[in-house]
């Protein structure tokens, strides 16, 4: 380069007229007015106007001439007031341009697949095959500025907080942690894999056996499951552990973080405490242990009055130990059968035989099953789910698990579909108390709820043989507009409770050797209680930033395939590569 940048390009202001300045970016837009070329240059700061004027230096003006979208150049101009009338309101920089009287083009470009700005058709596909043409976009940088911003304010908070930053290593051991592991092969171990971690658990764990009693990792972890919108291969969560720490010290913790990072961030106030909501409570009211509380539609169980009632299909369910749960809606007065229908199947998707309703007309319930529900119980009805003339009622009868996973989903897409929820609001939520286990069907045994170094609350301790499922754990989640952003436990730290719980896990005393050995060993020289938290830094990114996808706020993300486009990620090994690491692939036949 013949001159060096002295500014960015959305720094310039009124009060730098006459300063001479050199800028270098990219060429946004180019305009030919005949004697005049103005060209929008930009860089991640924003965009400068730039003018080449043939009176001013005709030498310059020549090369304007060949300037195209994302050339890259650099410029050297003295700062001016835009003429009147010409000032850009929509511009940080539009009260002033730069008049040039020299220019170096640094590159050449192709022309762009799609527009490096904000609105375009570009299909998600197109965007991550030339992800480095979709980062050039002002809004996709401004994301990623952001999350910068995010991370220092998390980490000078946990600074003043005495938490000191330790990373922990990616190439571990398999540990369960209720996903697939990604696996490594080792060359010098032939035979043996890595796998990377699913999150650092363990590791933290013996960070407080070691004596760093309070500990921080922005942490990329990895995860081979099923992909959506908030899921990816690869993620990045914010990992807290402290020592001789209880629930209620982690909660003062974090709610102190989040209102922190959300004044100095996003400029807004979140009001503290958070409210609390016990798991068995999200279930019967929300449908879901991750409840989207800034609308109501809640869930209510009915099953107690309509097992009066003469409609088999109810009556059926709850001999089977079923349950009956509704829900009211009162913004559908005039509500079409095409509606009903719709609910019904969307219902269905997620495991109900049938959506059952009624309409409130005249202070009686109107369908073509009321016939099956005598006066009495009809009123009862409308008492429990506190309806109105013109309120629409909706049910669900099935087993506990159907019911709440259909109308928890059902009250979701009505939330929406109504407009309930409030734009630009964040209603942040503690749910506690979760079990410590649930039983697997499949597999016939128990598996941990959140995962197998969780402790159990001392006064459930007692029915950890004889009633396991109803062993309340000390685990809580941490809700954010009905999305889980973090999740966390106060850990055992006693080698026979750990043992214990691998018992009662289906883990054979040897297979907890070989996969626990060293927890379990470092539990025996002096463990203390410790406990803490991980949040997905993704998921909170795309919710502050009121986005679509984590995507959005991931420098290069996979597709939901769990492949890079751009890279052409994963890749097919050599047969040199494969010898080296002594694997031979013996691969199912296509169609097999």
């Amino acid at each position: 380069m013949k001159f060096k940048k002295t500014h960015d390009c959305g720094c310039l202001r009124i009060s730098d007229v006459g300063q001479e300045v050199v800028l270098s970016g990219w060429v946004n837009v180019r305009r030919d007015h005949g004697g005049l070329i103005f060209v929008d240059l930009r860089d991640r700061e924003g965009i400068t106007q730039v003018v080449f004027n043939p009176q001013i230096d005709d030498a310059a003006h020549i090369i304007a001439h060949q300037l195209r979208s994302e050339y890259v150049i650099a410029v050297k101009g003295v700062v001016q007031a835009r003429p009147l009338g010409t000032v850009n309101p929509n511009l940080i920089t539009g009260q002033i341009e730069v008049l040039v009287y020299e220019v170096e083009i640094l590159n050449t470009s192709k022309t762009p697949p799609f527009e490096i700005e904000d609105k375009l058709d570009a299909s998600e596909d197109l965007r991550l095959r030339y992800r480095y043409l979709d980062l050039r976009r002002p809004k996709i940088q401004k994301n990623l500025i952001f999350r910068h911003h995010l991370c220092q304010k998390i980490r000078e908070f946990l600074d003043r907080h005495r938490f000191i930053e330790i990373e922990t290593p990616f190439l571990i051991k398999s540990t369960p942690e209720g996903a697939r592991d990604y696996l490594v092969p080792s060359r010098v171990n032939p035979g043996r894999f890595y796998a990377l971690p699913q999150s650092p658990q363990l590791f933290k764990q013996i960070l407080m056996i070691a004596g760093f009693d309070r500990y921080f990792q922005i942490v990329r972890c990895f995860r081979d499951e099923d992909l959506r919108a908030d899921r990816q291969p690869e993620f990045t969560q914010l990992d807290i552990e402290a020592s001789f720490i209880d629930e209620e010290e982690i909660f003062e913790l974090v709610e102190g973080l989040v209102v922190y990072i959300f004044r100095e961030v996003l400029k807004r106030e979140i009001q503290r405490p958070f409210f609390r909501l016990k798991y068995k409570e999200a279930m019967e009211r929300f449908g879901t242990d991750k409840p989207d509380t800034r609308f109501g539609l809640e869930i209510v169980d009915v099953t107690e009055i309509v097992k009066e009632s003469d409609f088999q299909v109810f009556k059926r369910a709850i001999e089977k130990g079923g349950q009956v749960k509704g829900i009211k809606v009162s913004s559908l007065e005039d509500i079409s059968k095409g509606e009903i229908d719709y609910l019904t199947s969307l219902a269905t998707l997620y495991g109900a035989k049938g959506l059952a309703y009624f309409k409130v007309k005249e202070g009686r319930c109107d369908s073509p099953i009321a016939k099956f529900f005598d006066a009495d119980i009809q009123r009862r009805i409308l008492d429990s789910l506190k309806a109105e003339e013109g309120d629409l009622l909706l049910f669900v009868a099935d087993d506990f698990r159907i019911v709440s996973e259909s109308l928890g989903n059902l009250r979701l897409h009505l939330g929406k579909r109504l407009n309930l929820i409030p734009d630009g609001t964040f209603e942040f939520l503690w749910v506690i108390h979760h079990p410590l286990v649930e039983y697997d069907e499949e597999e016939e045994r128990f598996k941990a709820m959140h995962h197998p170094f969780t402790s159990p609350l001392a006064e459930d301790f007692p029915s950890l043989e004889k009633n396991p499922l109803e062993v309340r754990a000390r685990a809580y989640d941490l809700i954010l507009n009905g999305v889980e952003i973090g999740g966390g436990s106060i850990r055992i730290h006693q080698e026979e409770i750990q043992k214990q719980i691998f018992g009662l896990l289906g883990i054979s005393p040897r297979e907890a050797e070989e996969k626990f050995g060293f927890l379990l060993e470092a539990f025996t020289y002096g463990a203390p209680p410790h406990g803490g938290i991980a949040l997905g830094l993704d998921r909170l990114l795309r919710i502050m930033l009121n986005l679509d996808s984590i995507r959005e706020v991931i420098a290069f993300p996979k597709t939901q395939s769990a492949t890079c486009l751009m890279t052409g990620a994963p890749f097919e090994a050599t047969q040199q590569q494969l010898k080296e690491l002594n694997i031979r692939l013996d691969l199912p036949c296509n169609g097999a």
